[in-house]
C-alpha cells in the first residue's frame, strides 16, 4: 500500500470524508436553526420550545455571529451577504467632510499658487506644469471659456508669466473644473503645505475603523477622486488619524475619466482584473457618479454625510449613514 508522509492513502480519504461530512452537519444544523428561528421556536434546546433567553445564547444573532467568515455576512433575513472584492470610494462627502475641502484644501491652493510658483518658477517639475497650463489656456483661448487671459512668452519676464498664470489658475478653480494642468499644479502645491504642516487630511470618524476591517478581511480598497493621484495619496498619508495608505491599494483619478461617464468605472473594472463589474463595491456621495458607475455593472451605495447635496427623490440606491454599515 502507497503511503505519504506515513499516512495510507486510505486514511487520507477517510479524513477528507469526515471533514466533508462535519461541514454538511454544520451547514444543516445552520439552515435548520434559521427555520426554526422563523417559527418562533429555539433551536438551542432540546424540545425546541418557545424563544426565550438561553445562557449562551439570547437570541439566534448570537449564532449568527459566530458563523459569520471572510466569505460575507448574513442580513436580517439570514442570507449570506459575500464581500466585495474590491472597495473603490470617492473623497469628497464620503471619506472626507465637503468643509475640509471646500474651507480648507482648495482655498490653501488658490491662495498659495503665485508663491509655489515663485519658489519653483525654474524647476523641472515647475517648468512641466506651466507647460501643461500654457496647452490648456491655449484651448481655453480658442474656445472662448470665461477667465482665460494669454500667457505671455517667457521673454515677458518672469513675474508677468507668474501674473497671467495665477488669474487662469484662479478663473479654473473658480468653476471647478476637472482638468489635469489644474489637478496637477494643485497637487504640487498642497504637498509643499503638507510638507510644511501647513495642512492636514480630514477623514470622517468610522473610516480608519472600516479601511482597517476591510484590509483584514482582504478585500482591495482604492481611491476614485477629480484630483490627482498626488493629492489623494498626500490626504490619507497626512490625516488625523496618522498615515492610512497602509490600507489603500491604489489610487484612480480623471485619468482614467470622469467620474459622471460610465467608460470611467469600465476602466477601472478592466485595471483591477476581477471576475465581473458586481464584485466591486462603489461608494459616493454624487447621485450622478452612482448612476454612472450602477451603468457600468457596479455594486454602489451612496454616502450620506452632514453637509452633502440633496438626493433626487426614489433615487433607488442603497444609503449609509457611515462605513461601518457596509
Amino acid at each position: 500500500m502507497a503511503y505519504t508522509y506515513g499516512v495510507t492513502h486510505g486514511s487520507v480519504l477517510k479524513l477528507s470524508g469526515d471533514i466533508l461530512f462535519q461541514a454538511e452537519c454544520y451547514h444543516y444544523l445552520f439552515d435548520a436553526a434559521i427555520k426554526l428561528h422563523h417559527l418562533g421556536l429555539d433551536w438551542s434546546t432540546p424540545d425546541h420550545g418557545p424563544i426565550q433567553n438561553v445562557k449562551g445564547f439570547s437570541s439566534i444573532n448570537s449564532m449568527i455571529k459566530r458563523v459569520a467568515t471572510k466569505a460575507g455576512t448574513v442580513d436580517s433575513n439570514f442570507k449570506l451577504q459575500p464581500y466585495p472584492r474590491c472597495v473603490v470610494l470617492d473623497i469628497e462627502g464620503t471619506t472626507t467632510p465637503i468643509s475640509f475641502l471646500t474651507d480648507v484644501h482648495f482655498p490653501y491652493a488658490r491662495d498659495n499658487v503665485g508663491r509655489h510658483l515663485s519658489a519653483t518658477y525654474n524647476s523641472a517639475e515647475t517648468q512641466d506644469d506651466i507647460k501643461l497650463l500654457r496647452s490648456q489656456v491655449e484651448d481655453d483661448l480658442k474656445q472662448g471659456v470665461l477667465g482665460a487671459v494669454p500667457i505671455p512668452s517667457e521673454d515677458a519676464g518672469k513675474e508677468e508669466v507668474i501674473a497671467s498664470l495665477v488669474a487662469n489658475v484662479e478663473a479654473m478653480i473658480k468653476a471647478d473644473r476637472k482638468i489635469t494642468a489644474l489637478k496637477q499644479l494643485q497637487g504640487h502645491i498642497w504637498r509643499t503645505g503638507f510638507e510644511n504642516n501647513e495642512l492636514e487630511g480630514v477623514v470622517f470618524d468610522d473610516v480608519p475603523e472600516a479601511l482597517e476591517k476591510w484590509h483584514a478581511l482582504g478585500i482591495k480598497v482604492y481611491i476614485y477622486s477629480s484630483g490627482s493621484r498626488l493629492a489623494q495619496r498626500l490626504i490619507f498619508g497626512n490625516t488625523n488619524y496618522g498615515d492610512l495608505r497602509k490600507y489603500l491599494s491604489g489610487f484612480f483619478d480623471t485619468a482614467v475619466g470622469y467620474k459622471r461617464e460610465t467608460r470611467s468605472y469600465v476602466e477601472i473594472t478592466e485595471s483591477l482584473g476581477v471576475d465581473k463589474p458586481s464584485d466591486i463595491l462603489f461608494v459616493t456621495d454624487v447621485y450622478q457618479e452612482a448612476t454612472a458607475a450602477k451603468a457600468a455593472g457596479l455594486e454602489v451605495v451612496i454616502s450620506i454625510r452632514s453637509g452633502n447635496g440633496p438626493l433626487p427623490e426614489n433615487h433607488g440606491f442603497k444609503t449609509i449613514n457611515s462605513f461601518l454599515e457596509i
